[in-house]
């Protein structure tokens, strides 16, 4: 017998799974089968997991822009504790919503 999986929800946090994006896409284009749109959701996820290491912006006209930012070596605080710590210098990711979709995030429904 295969279990179903339960997803949880929170009411504030809500998470997209790749399995549910697939499905919705499949849904809405019929003509297209679901090995064709996972494997198209692969290549555009690694390509833009490339393109990111490579230090390049990762944009999808009207929607978001990625990109990697390096953030300094040096001493820094922990909040919690007040103790100074050494951080390596290491890369981190800045996302900008477009104004468009952040307005439809932040409507009331």
């Amino acid at each position: 017998m295969i279990k179903k999986r339960k997803r949880i929800l929170n009411k504030n946090k809500l998470s997209i799974v790749k399995s549910d994006l697939i499905k919705e896409l499949a849904n809405n284009y019929p003509n297209f089968l679901r090995k064709d749109l996972t494997k198209l959701f692969d290549i555009v996820v690694y390509e833009m997991k490339n393109s990111l290491k490579r230090g390049e912006r990762v944009e999808l006209r009207d929607i978001f822009a990625i990109e990697p930012r390096i953030q300094k070596e040096g001493m820094r605080r922990n909040p919690k504790t007040g103790e100074k710590i050494f951080i390596k210098k290491k890369k981190t990711i800045l996302i900008k919503i477009s104004k468009e979709w952040s307005k439809k995030i932040n409507e009331k429904v």
